[in-house]
C-alpha cells in the first residue's frame, strides 16, 4: 500500500550546488509526499493537487502543521566515542585523544559493552533525525559486527569502517594492530558487510569504508597497503574517510606533526599516495568520489584544488572545531575551490547529535569570518545538512530531497512539541515579500529547532523506532 504524507514541506529540488541552493529551494505549506510500498517517492506537491488514487490502495498520514524535511546526513562521527561527549582532556586535539578518547575506545573490546553501545548509538541517531551517517568505527571486530548488525536491525542507512591504527602513543596501544592485521581485518569487514554486486548495492542500506584514524596513526607501509586494498575494492563502491588539517597549533600540533613525520609538502599528500619524503609517490591514491575528509580547517590552496579535482568531499564539523579550538574552516575559499562541503557532528569532539545544531554553528562561525561576507543563506544551510551529504556519499540519486524516484528518507519537525520553536514561527515578524518570507521561515526552523521537536524519522518510507 502506498502512503500519502501530508505536511509543510521544505526541500531542494534537483542537484544544485551550494551556490544554487536558494534557486532550488521549494516550500509547500500544505504539501504531500506520495510514497509507494517500496519506500520510493512517487510524487511531491500541493496536497490539493494530490494524485487521485483508489482509497483502498493509499493510506493518509496527516502530520498537521509539522514540517517534512529530507533526512539529515551526518558525514563524520565516531561510534566508539558514543559515551565520551564533553570529555575534558585539558588541551586540544592530541591531548584530548590521549587523555580521554583512546582509553574510552579500548573498552569496546568487550563484546557486551559494544553491543549496548551500538544500541545506544543507533537510538540516538534516530532520535536526532540522522537517517544516513558516515561512521568511524571501532578497532575491534566484535564491536564492528555489533554496529553493522544494529544498523540493519533498526533500518538505518550508513557507511561504517573499522578504525585503523598501526602506530600511536602508549594510550592507544589497545587499539593498535600490526600492518598485516590492519589490512586483513579491514578486508574481512568489507567482504562480510559491503554489498557484493550492483544489484545488492541498490537495495542495501549499509556499506563499508576504509578508515585510518589519521596520518599519525599509520605508517608509509600502512598507506601503501591500504592503497592497494582500496584500489581492489573501489569499483565495488567501498568508501574512504579520514581526518585532514584539523589542528594547527604551532610547533607540535597535528599538522606540524604530520608534515614533520612524513616530510611531505602537504597533509593531503599522505592520502594521495604521495607519502614518501618530498611528497614522492609511494602508492595509490585514496581520494575520489566516495572519499570524505573531515575538518579541513587549515588546507592549502593546492589541497583544495586537488580535492575538487578528485571529487573528494569535506565533512564540515563546526561544533567540534569550537570544542577543540581548532579554528574555522574557511567557507568561502573552500566553496570557491569547487569542493563539496557536507555537515558532520564529529561526535564526540562535537558535543551534539543534532545536525540542525551543526547548521546553527556553521551560520555563526562563518558570519564571523574576518573580512568576508560569509552569512550562509537558509537554503545553503539545508544543502549542507542534506544534499551535500548525499553527494559526499555518492547517494544523490537515492536520497537528499523529495524529487520523484528518490527514497523516502525524511524527518518530521513539529513546532508544537517545542514551544520556543512554535512561538518563533507564530509570533516572529515575517517579510511581506513571499520569497523572503520563505527564507525566513526555513531559517527559523533550522536555527531554532530542538531535538525535542523532531518527532518522527523515516528511512525508505519506514518509520524508525
Amino acid at each position: 500500500m502506498s502512503t500519502l504524507h501530508r505536511g509543510h514541506i521544505f526541500h531542494l529540488t534537483g542537484t544544485p550546488t551550494v551556490q544554487e541552493a536558494a534557486e532550488a529551494l521549494v516550500e509547500i505549506p500544505d504539501g504531500a509526499l506520495l510514497v509507494n510500498d517500496r519506500g520510493i517517492i512517487e510524487w511531491c506537491g500541493q496536497y490539493v493537487d494530490r494524485p487521485q488514487l483508489d482509497g483502498d490502495s493509499v493510506a493518509l498520514v496527516d502530520h498537521g502543521d509539522a514540517f517534512l524535511l529530507p533526512g539529515f546526513v551526518d558525514t563524520h562521527m565516531h561510534f566508539p566515542q558514543v559515551n565520551s561527549i564533553d570529555a575534558y582532556g585539558g588541551g586540544q586535539l592530541l591531548e584530548w585523544l590521549t587523555e580521554c578518547i583512546f582509553p574510552a575506545e579500548a573498552r569496546f573490546a568487550n563484546e557486551a559493552f559494544a553491543v549496548d553501545a551500538a544500541k545506544e548509538f543507533c537510538h540516538r541517531l534516530i532520535s536526532a533525525g540522522t537517517t544516513t551517517s558516515l561512521v568511524f568505527g571501532s578497532a575491534f571486530p566484535v564491536a564492528q559486527d555489533a554496529l553493522f548488525s544494529e544498523y540493519r536491525r533498526r533500518g538505518l542507512r550508513g557507511v561504517i569502517g573499522r578504525g585503523i591504527q598501526t602506530v600511536g602513543p602508549d594510550a592507544a596501544k589497545p587499539l593498535i594492530t600490526s600492518e598485516r592485521d590492519a589490512i586483513k581485518l579491514t578486508r574481512d569487514e568489507i567482504e562480510k558487510w559491503h554489498p557484493k554486486s550492483e544489484e545488492e548495492a541498490r537495495e542495501a542500506l549499509v556499506f563499508a569504508a576504509v578508515v585510518p584514524r589519521f596520518s599519525l596513526s599509520v605508517t608509509p607501509e600502512t598507506f601503501a597497503a591500504l592503497g592497494e586494498l582500496y584500489d581492489h575494492f573501489r569499483g565495488q563502491g567501498v568508501y574512504f574517510t579520514s581526518h585532514l588539517n584539523e589542528n594547527n597549533r604551532p610547533g607540535d600540533g597535528e599538522i606540524a606533526a604530520v608534515l614533520g613525520s612524513y616530510e611531505v609538502e602537504t597533509y593531503l599528500d599522505t592520502y594521495d599516495g604521495r607519502f614518501l619524503p618530498g611528497s614522492k609517490k609511494g602508492g595509490k591514491s585514496l581520494l575520489g568520489r566516495r572519499s570524505v575528509m573531515a575538518h579541513c580547517v587549515h588546507c592549502q590552496d593546492s589541497e583544495l584544488e586537488r580535492m575538487a579535482e578528485t571529487q573528494t568531499s569535506v565533512a564540515h564539523c563546526p561544533t567540534s572545531q569550537l570544542f577543540l579550538g581548532s579554528g574555522t574552516m574557511p567557507w568561502q575559499r573552500t566553496i570557491a575551490a569547487g569542493v563539496n562541503v557536507a555537515a558532520g557532528t564529529d561526535l564526540a569532539a562535537g558535543d551534539t547529535w543534532f545536525i540542525p545544531d551543526v547548521l546553527n554553528a556553521a551560520f555563526k562561525v562563518h558570519i564571523s569570518e574576518i573580512g568576508e561576507e560569509a552569512a550562509l543563506h537558509p537554503a545553503q544551510l539545508l544543502h549542507l545538512g542534506t544534499v551535500a551529504g548525499a553527494r559526499a556519499l555518492d547517494l544523490e540519486d537515492r536520497i537528499g530531497n523529495f524529487d520523484a524516484g528518490r527514497e523516502a528518507d525524511f524527518v518530521v519537525i513539529d513546532p508544537s512539541a517545542w514551544e520556543p520553536l512554535g512561538n518563533s514561527l507564530e509570533w516572529g515578524l515575517r517579510s511581506d515579500d513571499p520569497v523572503k518570507r520563505t527564507h525566513g521561515r526555513l531559517f527559523t526552523v533550522l536555527m531554532a529547532c530542538n531535538e525535542v521537536a523532531l518527532t518522527e524519522t523515516y528511512v525508505r518510507g519506514k518509520k524508525l523506532n
